[in-house]
C-alpha cells in the first residue's frame, strides 16, 4: 500500500536545504534579527511581486488581518462583513479588534462570498469587507469593491490562501485597500515557523501597519499607538526570500497536478473545482465535493492517503462566536458544502503515479 501525505514538507525542503542552511547560518552569522536586512528586503521583493508600492511584514496571517483592519481605520463597535466558510483566524482577528463579524453566504461554486448576499449585509456600522480568496482562487472582486465604494467601506484581503493567485491581471492582495497573507509552512508560500504579510497602495495603512506590529514605536523612544507584539522573524524572513523565487514554478505545478486529477476524476461523481472567468487559482488546496464524504475519506484513508476537510464546522456556528446569534439554517449553501467537502493531497512534488494511484482508490469506493 502507498502512503501519500496530504502535505509533504520534506520534499519541499530537500531541494533548497543547502541554501536554507545558509541562509540560516548568515542571519546567525550577522545577529541583526529584529526587522533585519531579511525582512526588509522580503518586504520589498513581496511587493514588487504582488505589485503594490509597500509591504510590511508581520508575525502571522492573523495578525496581518487584525493590523489591515487597524490600520483601515475599524474600531471597537464596528461591523465587518467576511465569509464564515474560512479557518477561525479571519474572525478571531475582527471580534480581537472589538468590531462584530458579520457573515454572508457564498458562491456554490467557487466557496468564495457571494457579492449579493454581501451587499443585503451592510449597514450605518458596516466599516469594512473581508473577502477570503479560499483554496487559492480569488473572490470576485470586481462587485466586491463596487460595493465598497458606494458604502465608503475597506475592503481588506484575506489573501492568506492565495499567494500568485491573480483576479483580471492583478494579483490577490493587490485590488482592496489592503492585502494580508500568512506565511504557515503548509502555504504556497511557506516559512518553517509563523509569519505574514500585509500588503498596500496606501501609504497611510503602511505607516500604520509598521506601528502596530512593532509596539506602536515611532521612534526608539516614542510610541504613537499601543500596539503589538508582531514582528516578521528574521530568520523566517530569510527563508521566504529563497521560496519567494520559485513561488510562481511551484504554483505553476500545483496547477498542473489539479489538471490531472481533473482529467482522472472526470468520469466519477465527484464534483470538481471550478475555475472561474477572469481569475488564475494557484490550487493551494484541491477540494472535491461527495454526498459521501466521510465514507470516501474512511476509504482513502485505510488506503495510505492523507486527506483533510477545510473546514468541516463554517464559523457562525463554532461556540466561540455563539455570541453573535446565529444559528444552523443561516447559510444553507455553505453549511451543506462543509458536510460534503474533501481536500486531496495537492503540492509540487506530488508524483503522476501518486495521483493515478488517489483516482484508481476514489473509482474504486464508487464501484463498491
Amino acid at each position: 500500500m502507498k502512503e501519500i501525505p496530504l502535505v509533504d514538507l520534506k520534499a519541499g525542503f530537500v531541494p533548497i536545504k543547502d541554501e536554507v542552511m545558509r541562509a540560516i547560518e548568515e542571519v546567525l552569522q550577522g545577529m541583526q534579527l529584529n526587522i533585519g536586512p531579511n525582512c526588509q528586503a522580503l518586504e520589498r521583493e513581496f511587493a514588487a511581486y504582488c505589485g503594490t508600492k509597500y509591504a510590511i511584514g508581520v508575525a502571522s496571517g492573523t495578525e496581518a488581518i487584525q493590523f489591515g483592519l487597524l490600520a483601515s481605520g475599524v474600531r471597537e463597535g464596528d461591523e465587518v462583513i467576511t465569509s464564515p466558510h474560512t479557518f477561525f483566524a479571519t474572525a478571531e482577528a475582527i471580534a480581537c479588534i472589538g468590531a462584530r463579524p458579520v457573515f454572508a453566504d457564498v458562491d456554490p461554486v467557487t466557496y468564495n462570498i457571494d457579492p449579493g448576499a454581501l451587499e443585503k449585509k451592510v449597514t450605518k456600522k458596516t466599516k469594512a469587507i473581508i473577502p477570503i480568496h479560499m483554496y487559492g482562487q480569488t473572490s470576485d472582486m470586481g462587485p466586491i469593491t463596487d460595493i465598497a465604494a458606494r458604502h465608503g467601506l475597506a475592503v481588506i484581503e484575506d489573501s492568506c490562501q492565495a499567494h500568485g493567485a491573480l483576479y483580471r491581471d492583478k494579483k490577490a492582495g493587490a485590488i482592496g485597500s489592503a492585502g494580508c497573507f500568512s506565511f504557515y509552512f503548509t502555504k504556497n508560500l511557506g516559512c518553517y515557523g509563523e509569519g505574514g504579510m500585509v500588503t498596500t497602495n496606501d501609504e497611510k495603512i503602511d505607516e500604520q501597519v509598521r506601528l502596530y506590529r512593532n509596539h506602536g514605536h515611532k521612534s526608539k523612544f516614542e510610541h504613537a499607538v499601543v500596539g503589538y507584539n508582531g514582528r516578521l522573524d528574521e530568520i523566517q524572513a530569510a527563508i521566504l526570500r529563497i521560496k519567494l523565487r520559485r513561488l510562481d514554478e511551484n504554483n505553476t505545478k500545483r496547477r498542473e497536478k489539479a489538471a490531472l486529477y481533473n482529467s482522472l476524476l472526470k468520469d466519477t461523481p465527484l464534483v470538481l473545482p471550478a475555475e472561474a472567468k477572469d481569475r488564475m487559482h494557484v490550487y493551494h488546496l484541491y477540494v472535491v465535493r461527495s454526498e459521501k464524504r466521510d465514507a470516501l475519506q474512511d476509504h482513502l484513508n485505510k488506503n495510505g492517503v492523507g486527506t483533510g476537510i477545510h473546514y468541516k464546522n463554517p464559523v457562525h456556528l463554532q461556540e466561540a462566536m455563539a455570541g453573535l446569534g446565529y444559528k444552523k439554517g443561516d447559510f444553507p449553501c455553505i453549511e451543506k458544502a462543509c458536510q460534503e467537502i474533501l481536500s486531496l493531497p495537492i503540492y509540487p512534488e506530488l508524483t503522476e503515479e501518486s495521483q493515478v494511484y488517489i483516482a484508481e482508490k476514489i473509482k474504486e469506493f464508487y464501484k463498491q
